[in-house]
């Protein structure tokens, strides 16, 4: 990826065990995997001054952990808990929207290996029919079919029979949905990958999870007393990682720099409001989260090759295995105006697209007024309906996931899921 950039580590078993490890797809893991993640930004920018640190637990932004494959059994059999271990590090779930419900939504109360994975955009009746038909035991549903709160679990309300029925037949039911969408590789990327290569860009950036929310700044009048400070501070951290740097003294004194997380900063200011020099010269400086470098939803591609509206039309088609798409053009535009510029975001994009200045739209689906907008703007808009423009990510994500499972484990596209819309 770009600056920042770290490679995740897998660990794996000795190649003595079962010649499950010592096929040939071995080395595609190793591959796969040093690429699947990296361009992590988990820390502060570096002070100009030496930075000290206190021992103690260290929280910085969240990365997928290490897979340990040791624990697979030598059957090459894989137990629920290992598959999502092997999601995590395709997609932290962290990446995820706030708002989003992601993760592992229907846990069977009896475990038993995993042996059939089938991968969906929606679980709907007739997928899962499929998924019981196949003998699955463990359903990645892109959307996740439990949403919102539930008081209750009844016949009547669709997705509350399926998750009944996931129970009843020992299915697990995991879903990735805004995780896919805000990872560097992920159905955002695949989707712009349909109209070229190009300068890609994040269109709303992902921010990572700080370990440090704000820094303290005041003055010592002796690195004695500097140390008693630090000392006292040190116990107001609630063992996170407390960092700071130091000037050299002056007439002032000892300027000091303090970084700490939000639990710690009442009872570090508490702290130094005990003191009379630093009580005078401190100030409080809340810092920004640091981005986690190319993850975040939609994307924006400055083309390296120029494509007409009406050859873009064409690729999408192609890219997005469809007969027919819907297009707006954009103000003064015609089928043979150039696209330089494509923004997208798969499914439900206007939020993501708004304001962006583009050449072209590409997502799912987008209000009439939302069309206009954009319209008069100058800018084309193309709309494939929703799961659309999400459902053939599904085909590479297979792929991905097959390569890291043993080969007691078959991943299957299912066969039932599609858009309920229709051109007819």
């Amino acid at each position: 990826m770009l600056t920042g950039c770290r490679n995740l580590s897998w660990t794996f078993f000795s190649l003595t065990s079962r010649r499950l490890w010592t096929r040939q797809s071995f080395k595609s893991r190793a591959a796969l995997c040093s690429s699947a993640f990296s361009s992590v930004l988990h820390s502060l920018p570096s002070s100009t001054h030496s930075h000290h640190i206190l021992p103690s637990r260290q929280s910085s932004a969240r990365l997928p952990p290490s897979v340990n494959f040791s624990s697979v059994h030598s059957s090459g059999l894989m137990e629920l808990k290992e598959v999502l271990q092997v999601l995590e590090q395709l997609a932290p779930l962290s990446l995820a929207e706030s708002w989003d419900n992601v993760g592992l939504l229907v846990e069977p109360s009896k475990p038993r290996p995993v042996k059939t994975i089938l991968l969906t955009n929606d679980l709907t009746d007739a997928v899962m029919e499929e998924a019981v038909a196949v003998s699955c035991d463990l359903i990645i549903s892109y959307h996740p079919p439990l949403f919102r709160p539930i008081k209750r679990l009844v016949q009547k309300d669709w997705k509350q029979r399926l998750a009944v029925r996931a129970v009843e037949v020992g299915i697990a039911v995991f879903s990735p949905h805004t995780s896919w969408d805000c990872v560097k590789g992920g159905v955002n990327d695949w989707l712009v990958g349909g109209l070229g290569s190009g300068q890609v860009s994040v269109l709303s950036q992902v921010l990572g999870a700080a370990s440090h929310s704000h820094k303290l700044e005041f003055t010592v009048r002796s690195a004695e007393e500097l140390n008693m400070i630090m000392e006292e501070l040190k116990a107001c951290d609630g063992g996170t990682t407390l960092q700071h740097s130091g000037s050299r003294p002056d007439s002032s004194g000892i300027h000091v720099s303090v970084t700490c997380c939000d639990s710690a900063l009442t009872p570090s200011v508490q702290a130094l409001l005990g003191h009379g020099t630093p009580s005078q010269s401190l100030t409080i400086v809340k810092l920004e989260k640091p981005p986690l470098l190319g993850h975040g939803q939609g994307r924006c591609s400055v083309l390296d090759q120029p494509v007409t509206v009406g050859a873009a039309v064409q690729k999408l088609k192609s890219h997005l295995g469809l007969s027919h798409l819907r297009l707006a053009l954009g103000w003064g535009q015609t089928l043979e105006s150039s696209v330089y510029t494509v923004a997208v975001c798969a499914g439900s994009g206007v939020s993501v697209l708004n304001g962006v200045k583009a050449d072209l739209y590409v997502t799912g689906e987008m209000s009439h007024h939302e069309v206009l907008d954009a319209v008069a703007k100058g800018t084309s808009v193309i709309l494939s309906d929703h799961s659309n423009s999400e459902r053939g990510y599904l085909a590479v994500f297979r792929e991905r996931l097959a390569v890291r499972l043993p080969d007691s484990v078959t991943v299957v596209l299912s066969k039932a899921d599609r858009d309920p819309l229709e051109v007819v």
